[in-house]
């Protein structure tokens, strides 16, 4: 068979569907890579963001809440882009390292740098510069982590491997929010978070050769086709349509009960120690999250469907957000945590594998995961803008977490209008 000029042959094993399955090393070495990342993530938007806005809300006329809901709001809106972004130059990187490692090398670096200078703000606007310029660093690694997925696992095998990145999520959220409740300080804090980014992707990159895009496969530079390419229609990709839109409002949901976790048991519950509350309640999470995230990866890639899955995994979430509405006390809200990491398991593995099942072209993964990932950087901006009206205005933290379940029922049930994945 001949290829032609613009088909996934001409780009040889880089653009081609894979068929063999990734060896354990690389799963734990690129898992690792993930953990890194999210650590960089979470240890500031767990609790050191939060700290930073309660200390400089002071004077500038702004709440803690919102000043934590406009600092979040621009990184988020920076992450928005960058994802994308870093994803489509990746698909076109020629570089001898390969097409993935060199931007999960300059990411992972610039992120460290970044998160050094959040360490180091005198006040908001330095921390929300310090906070955009950690999103846009970390975003274009992540990009690169994530598109090593469909360049390299079979379909078959992705429900796994998407459970172990899963589980490196949560250990990321865990280890972040760790480190900035023990290191002794904001600042040290952060220092904490970029050593362990920084280390953590090292033996990933050292270990595994990453696939080269030969040149002759590159396609010709146009602004115009770049800048075109981000817009995938729903209506001639309808299944990687309803997919964005599930994965959109499922974590939508999450984010609008954890964004302002710290200040709901300080303000609501009163807990007398909330940054070591948070920490108790992101372990409890991840516990359950690691009993279901490989687990639900590897029997979704065994029976052949994802859908079901990630129905059942929405409603789980959806239901935790709801004992919080119903039943807003500190048993509650470990009631809660627990439900969230059992469904969030589920969905974490098996609908990062439905998502890499529908994506349109194997020349532009990179880009295409970009995208999907919008729809985790975009509830960080929504969230904020819907939450802090709700809390201070709206009814407070039970209409917040009522409007989080049922936000998170909507993207259980649309999953269903996918026709080309079962």
């Amino acid at each position: 068979m001949t290829a032609s000029p613009h088909g996934p042959l001409s780009g040889g094993p880089a653009l081609a569907e894979p068929v063999e399955r990734v060896g354990r090393g690389w799963t734990a070495t690129l898992s690792l890579a993930n953990w890194a990342i999210w650590v960089g993530w979470f240890g500031p938007l767990q609790i050191l963001l939060a700290s930073q806005a309660e200390d400089f809300a002071p004077g500038t006329g702004l709440s803690k809440e919102a000043m934590l809901a406009w600092v979040t709001g621009a990184g988020a809106l920076v992450s928005l882009l960058a994802n994308p972004v870093f994803g489509a130059l990746s698909d076109r990187t020629t570089s001898r390292w390969g097409r993935r490692t060199p931007w999960i090398v300059a990411g992972t670096a610039g992120g460290a740098l970044s998160l050094v200078l959040l360490g180091a703000a005198g006040g908001p606007w330095t921390m929300a510069l310090g906070w955009c310029l950690a999103q846009l660093t970390l975003n274009a690694a992540w990009a690169a982590v994530t598109a090593a997925v469909p360049d390299r696992v079979p379909r078959r095998q992705r429900g796994a491997v998407g459970g172990w990145l899963g589980a490196a999520q949560i250990l990321g959220v865990v280890g972040g929010t760790g480190l900035a409740t023990l290191a002794g300080g904001v600042t040290a804090g952060y220092a904490a978070c970029a050593a362990f980014t920084l280390l953590g992707v090292l033996p990933y990159v050292l270990a595994h050769r990453d696939i080269r895009l030969p040149r002759t496969a590159r396609p010709p530079w146009s602004w115009r086709t770049f800048l075109g390419s981000f817009w995938l229609s729903p209506r001639r990709y309808p299944d990687f349509g309803w997919a964005w839109l599930t994965r959109f409002l499922v974590n939508l949901s999450n984010s609008l009960g954890v964004m302002y976790l710290l200040y709901f048991l300080r303000d609501r519950l009163h807990h007398s120690d909330p940054e070591q509350g948070v920490l108790i309640l992101t372990s409890l999470n991840a516990t359950m999250l690691l009993a279901t995230v490989v687990v639900a990866g590897m029997w979704s890639d065994r029976v052949g469907r994802r859908k079901p899955f990630v129905t059942c995994s929405g409603v789980v979430m959806a239901i935790a957000a709801g004992v919080i509405a119903a039943w807003p006390t500190w048993t509650g809200t470990v009631v809660a945590s627990v439900l969230l990491g059992l469904g969030f398991g589920v969905f974490a593995s098996v609908d990062f594998a439905l998502m890499t099942d529908v994506l349109p072209k194997a020349r532009d993964r990179g880009k295409d995961l970009g995208v999907v990932n919008a729809a985790n950087a975009v509830p960080q901006v929504a969230a904020p803008v819907l939450a802090a009206p709700i809390v201070t205005y709206l009814g407070g933290y039970r209409v917040l977490y009522a409007v989080a379940a049922v936000v998170g029922l909507a993207g259980a049930v649309l999953v269903n209008r996918i026709r080309g994945v079962e």
